[in-house]
C-alpha cells in the first residue's frame, strides 16, 4: 500500500510541476517574448453594427456609471446599439434604465427581464436575439468602458476567423481595503502575464464574459448560448475553440471593474467560478482532444486551462496522501518528495495567477511598491484552495442528487445611481 500511494503523491508532484512549469514559460515569455498585438493599430475602418448587451440583476449602484461611459464611446452613433438587459431587478435598476431610454431613445433599447431562468447565461440568450449586426459586445454593468474600447474589441472581427475578444479586467476599487489590493495583483497577474502569454504564443486566450464580445454567427455555428452553464464565457470559448475559431485578447483594451471587498463575497465568488469552469471540464475535454482544427500545444494547453479548478482539490490528496505516508512509518520518502510538492504548489495556485507572474505583473505595470504584499498572497492560497475544494465537492453531490446549478450574483460597493 505504501508503495501504491508513493506512487499516486509521484504522479501529483509531476502535475504540479507542469502546471509551475507552463507558468515560468508565460512569465519568461512577457519578459523575453515578442509581443503580439496584431488588430491594436485598426482606427479608422467601416466599422460594423455592433450591439453592446449590459448584464444587469439589481444594479441600481452602478448602472448608471456603465450607461454614461458607453454613451460617451467614440464608435459611431449609427452603428452602435446599447442593450441593458434587466433580469428581473427588484431594485430601481429598471427605473434608471428607462430614465436613459427616454433621454437616448435612439440609442438605448432596454430589454426587461420579468420571468425564466435565473442566471447571465439564461439572460443574455433571452436578448441575443434583439442585437442587428453580427458583433455582440457583453459589459456586466458594474465596468466603466474607456471612449475608444469599443473600436479596440470590435476591429479584430474584421479577422474572418475570429470568433470571440476579449479586453483586459482593471479593479476600479484596488486601494479599498487589503483584499482589494490583493486581487488586483491577481487581475495584473492573470491578463498583463498569462492572457497576453498564451496570445503571443498562439495557444488559448480565454473570453471572459464581459469586456468582450462575440461574433453571433460563430456562436449560432457552435449550437448557440448555453443558458445552464454557470460559466458561460469559458463554455462558449472552449465550444468556439473546438470549431476552430478564434478567440483573441487585447492587453491594452482596459476597463474597470469592481472586485470583492469582503471576504465572504470573494469566497462565493470563487465557489461559482469553480463550478462553472468544472462543468465545462466535464463537457468538452473530449472535443478538445479530438478537435481536427487544434495543434497538440493548443489541446495541450486547452486542457491544463480547463483543468485549472481541479488542481486544488488535487493539492488537498496530495497534501493527506504524504501525511499518511509518514504515519505509515514512509517519512525518508516523504522527506524526499514533500519540499519539492510545497514549492510547486505554492508556485502553480497562488491567487489563481502564479507568483511569478504577479511579480513580472508588477515590474510591467510600473508599480513596484505592490510587490511587497506577495507574501500575503498566501492568505490568498489557503482560501482559494479551500473555497473551491469545496466547490468541487459540492458540485459532484449536486449532480449526483440532481440539484440545479444556482448563479449568485456579486455584492457591488458604490453608492446607488440617481434615476
Amino acid at each position: 500500500m505504501v508503495t501504491d500511494l508513493a506512487f499516486l503523491l509521484g504522479l501529483i508532484v509531476l502535475v504540479m510541476m507542469a502546471y509551475a512549469a507552463r507558468h515560468i514559460a508565460f512569465t519568461l515569455n512577457r519578459l523575453f517574448g515578442k509581443q503580439r498585438h496584431p488588430y491594436l493599430d485598426i482606427d479608422t475602418a467601416d466599422w460594423p453594427m455592433l450591439t453592446v448587451f449590459i448584464a444587469a440583476h439589481n444594479e441600481e449602484k452602478v448602472i448608471a456609471g456603465c450607461l454614461t461611459a458607453l454613451l460617451n464611446s467614440d464608435y459611431p452613433e449609427n452603428r452602435l446599439k446599447i442593450v441593458p438587459v434587466n433580469d428581473r431587478s427588484q431594485d430601481r435598476t429598471q427605473s434608471i434604465i428607462d430614465g436613459f431610454a427616454q433621454r437616448f431613445p435612439d440609442r438605448i433599447h432596454p430589454f426587461h427581464r420579468l420571468t425564466g431562468k435565473p442566471g447571465k447565461a439564461a439572460a443574455l440568450k433571452d436578448a441575443l436575439p434583439l442585437a442587428e449586426g453580427d458583433i455582440a459586445l457583453i459589459f456586466d454593468a458594474d465596468y466603466i468602458p474607456g471612449k475608444g474600447l469599443l473600436r479596440q474589441l470590435a476591429a479584430p472581427f474584421f479577422d474572418p476567423e475570429v470568433g470571440a475578444v476579449m479586453g483586459r479586467v482593471v479593479p476600479v476599487n484596488g486601494g479599498s481595503n487589503l483584499l482589494t489590493r490583493l486581487l488586483d495583483l491577481e487581475r495584473s497577474a492573470g491578463y498583463q502575464v498569462d492572457q497576453q502569454a498564451r496570445m503571443n504564443l498562439r495557444l488559448v486566450p480565454q473570453y471572459g464574459g464581459t469586456v468582450g464580445g462575440i461574433r453571433r454567427s460563430a456562436v449560432d455555428a457552435v449550437g448557440g448560448w448555453n443558458d445552464d452553464a454557470l460559466a458561460e464565457d469559458t463554455d462558449i470559448t472552449f465550444r468556439l475553440l473546438i470549431h476552430g475559431w478564434k478567440t483573441v485578447y487585447s492587453n491594452r483594451s482596459e476597463c474597470f471593474e469592481e472586485v470583492p471587498e469582503e471576504w465572504s463575497v470573494r469566497i462565493r465568488q470563487v465557489r461559482r467560478w469553480a463550478k462553472g469552469h468544472n462543468q465545462v471540464l466535464a463537457r468538452h475535454w473530449r472535443g478538445l482532444w479530438g478537435s481536427r482544427f487544434l495543434s497538440a500545444r493548443e489541446k495541450v494547453d486547452g486542457f491544463m486551462l480547463l483543468t485549472i479548478f481541479a488542481v486544488p482539490p488535487l493539492l488537498l490528496l496530495g497534501w493527506g496522501l504524504a501525511l499518511t505516508l509518514y504515519y505509515l512509518n514512509a517519512s525518508s520518502l516523504v522527506a524526499l518528495v514533500l519540499p519539492v510538492f510545497a514549492v510547486m504548489a505554492y508556485g502553480t495556485l497562488g491567487n489563481f495567477a502564479t507568483f511569478y507572474e504577479i511579480v513580472m505583473a508588477v515590474l510591467l505595470d510600473g508599480n513596484r511598491r505592490r510587490v511587497r504584499l506577495l507574501p500575503i498572497n498566501l492568505l490568498c492560497f489557503f482560501v482559494s484552495l479551500f473555497a473551491i475544494t469545496w466547490a468541487s465537492v459540492e458540485l459532484v453531490t449536486d449532480r449526483l442528487l440532481q440539484r440545479e446549478l444556482v448563479w449568485h450574483k456579486t455584492l457591488r460597493y458604490r453608492s446607488a445611481s440617481p434615476t
